[in-house]
């Protein structure tokens, strides 16, 4: 889809998605460096993602493009499985004893920043939107 989009487009449709990705990494309780990690973007980058007015374009690479996106799909699952906004919020902080986690909350997880760790947290969310149709 972003292929059929022009340069500035591509830039401006990036800049949102990573805006709403620090938005939602934030609403999860994500320390910066977490959040920085997880969408493998640099300090200043982050921090103009989380001013409302700082970040109107930017070049994200795919690997970036696709982090955003997992955030996102995660955020989408979590609002199908939970009404309240305690558990939506505060389920990526929760500590998680199934295999993958060994007890450590998803943020733990993703927080390392290795794309497998990010791309496997997805996973697990995204199926729990699965159990519920």
């Amino acid at each position: 889809m972003l292929s059929s989009l022009a340069a500035p487009e591509i830039k401006s449709t990036a800049a949102a998605g990573l805006r709403t990705a620090v938005t939602i990494l934030d609403k999860w309780g994500a320390t910066g460096e977490q959040g920085e990690a997880i969408l493998r973007v640099s300090h200043s980058t982050y921090a103009r993602a989380k001013r409302k007015d700082g970040l109107q374009s930017i070049n994200l690479d795919r690997d970036q493009l696709t982090r955003v996106s997992f955030v996102l799909n995660m955020h989408a699952a979590l609002r199908v499985v939970f009404d309240n906004p305690e558990n939506l919020y505060g389920f990526m902080r929760m500590p998680n004893h199934n295999a993958f986690f060994y007890g450590r909350s998803p943020l733990e997880v993703m927080g390392s920043g290795d794309f497998v760790a990010v791309y496997e947290t997805f996973r697990r969310i995204d199926a729990l939107r699965s159990s519920q149709w």
